[in-house]
């Protein structure tokens, strides 16, 4: 099944767009003033050149600290390599303006595996003059290296993990540094949810490697030992019940889901009365 990297990402950043600023672009949330800020409807346009539509999926509108005004921040998330990436940004920027007549600032993040130098510029120019300069604001995920993120209380960053720079060899010590950020930081059960799907979409471990995981946990210091194998076995009681609920919706049999989830027949049955009342 293939991933929406745009939908995962604007969940995130909508959950956490004031910490997102905080953690990669310091020195625009200095400016910021987060108690203003709302998120705008998706715009759509279309490129003429080729036919495509494209969405601009997060667009927040805020205000700078002491000021009146009103300015849009508008985040691209690239998940693939794409030619002329700079101008699209530009004409994003370009619509954008068009509609909302009011100051933009521009942020791409790159979130696919390749690493190499993206362009922060669109110009134009002729030998007799410069008609223009577009500048943007930039983060290449895969550049970061993810040792250095992982004292850090911010749940972007421990999100962000399993898109940064590590070495296949490291993806074990990955994911236990994540489990422990996340025992660290005591966030509600819908935002684990939120943090450990982002997390687990983009970074998977063998069933031996889970193994070796569990082996590692083990030998942590007892209390936070403790919270990490407690938000283990919290994550695979969750990821059972989901498969239990859509074999349900699927009207499969309920003791062969008993036999393929390990639930209950008394749990399967709550699970079906739940399903039966959302409908």
């Amino acid at each position: 099944m293939a991933v929406d990297h745009d939908r995962l990402f604007k969940e995130l950043l909508t959950t956490y767009f004031e910490e997102f600023m905080l953690l990669f672009f310091p020195n625009a949330y200095e400016e910021i003033d987060f108690q203003k800020c709302r998120f705008l409807p998706e715009e759509v346009y279309t490129d003429v050149t080729v036919g495509e539509k494209y969405r601009v999926d997060l667009l927040a509108e805020t205000k700078l600290k002491g000021q009146d005004s009103l300015i849009i921040i508008h985040v691209e998330p690239q998940s693939y390599v794409q030619e002329h990436f700079s101008e699209r940004m530009f004409i994003y920027f370009s619509r954008l303006y068009e509609t909302y007549r009011r100051n933009i600032l521009p942020i791409a993040i790159f979130s696919y595996d390749t690493i190499r130098e993206e362009p922060a510029t669109f110009e134009m120019k002729f030998p007799f003059t410069d008609v223009l300069q577009f500048d943007f604001l930039t983060l290449q995920l895969k550049k970061k290296n993810w040792r250095d993120f992982i004292r850090s209380d911010n749940p972007v960053a421990a999100a962000l993990l399993s898109k940064m720079g590590y070495t296949k060899s490291e993806k074990i010590e990955v994911k236990k540094e994540f489990l422990r950020m996340l025992a660290r930081m005591n966030v509600d059960m819908a935002r684990q949810t939120l943090l450990s799907g982002f997390f687990e979409t983009y970074l998977k471990l063998s069933p031996e490697e889970e193994e070796q995981l569990i082996s590692e946990v083990k030998k942590m210091d007892n209390q936070e030992g403790e919270k990490v194998m407690e938000l283990m076995v919290s994550y695979e009681r969750r990821g059972i019940v989901n498969v239990a609920r859509n074999m349900l919706k699927k009207e499969a049999d309920e003791d062969f889901i008993v036999e393929v989830t390990g639930l209950s027949h008394e749990e399967v049955r709550s699970l079906k009365e739940e399903i039966d009342s959302e409908t």
